[in-house]
């Protein structure tokens, strides 16, 4: 399948992406709606979780992205690949989480990754970061005591304010030392991931987990 081609960047404050996604029925997505969910937010092309979806069948997987084509995109190869547990949806996670989470079965949502996000360098474009006081909240209020969440970027600025979000809501705890983690915990990394390590540039990466 050709790439799509699209804009690398999309403002998530714009107009075209204030309305919030409509609640997703689980059974209808999932062959088996009750396993673990995984959420991967920004999933862009969506590989990550297609082979995530692959490796890990008992799990499903859950890839939001704010850049339509890429979804439509994404759906086709899954369904030419007859996956079951991977579903692809376009939306601005900013504004969608609490709608489409609020229907999950309590205890289903398990995990979540928040990879290499739009590092949006300017003082001034900070509020357009993807990872927000309020997204923090929302994944507090639906991912499972125990559950977990991967924060990963090749910006160190970004990781740090992702992790220093996290730490500030008190239902998270971030797990290690604090140091950044040297390998990556999941059994696949992310396209961009793969292109960072290949030019022997740093990945900063950190893993929370819901206590309360």
């Amino acid at each position: 399948m050709p790439f799509v081609r699209v804009r690398q960047h999309v403002n998530p404050l714009a107009k075209k992406y204030s309305q919030p996604a409509n609640p997703l029925e689980w059974e209808k997505i999932y062959s088996n709606s009750q396993q673990p969910l995984h959420l991967d937010i920004g999933c862009a092309r969506g590989r990550f979780v297609l082979q995530m979806a692959q490796v890990e069948p008992n799990w499903n997987f859950l890839g939001l992205e704010i850049r339509e084509p890429l979804v439509v995109e994404a759906n086709q190869l899954r369904s030419q690949l007859g996956l079951t547990n991977l579903h692809y949806l376009y939306c601005n996670a900013n504004n969608s989480l609490q709608p489409l989470l609020s229907s999950l079965p309590t205890g289903i949502l398990q995990r979540v990754t928040i990879q290499f996000p739009d590092p949006w360098f300017k003082t001034r474009h900070a509020k357009r970061r993807v990872v927000q006081p309020e997204l923090v909240a929302d994944i507090a209020n639906y991912l499972a005591v125990g559950g977990v969440v991967f924060l990963q970027s090749d910006m160190e600025f970004v990781a740090v304010e992702m992790c220093d979000r996290f730490a500030a809501n008190p239902a998270f705890n971030r797990v290690g030392t604090g140091e950044w983690l040297a390998e990556n915990p999941l059994p696949v990394p992310t396209e961009r991931e793969v292109t960072t390590q290949s030019r022997g540039e740093p990945v900063y990466r950190a893993v929370f987990a819901r206590v309360r």
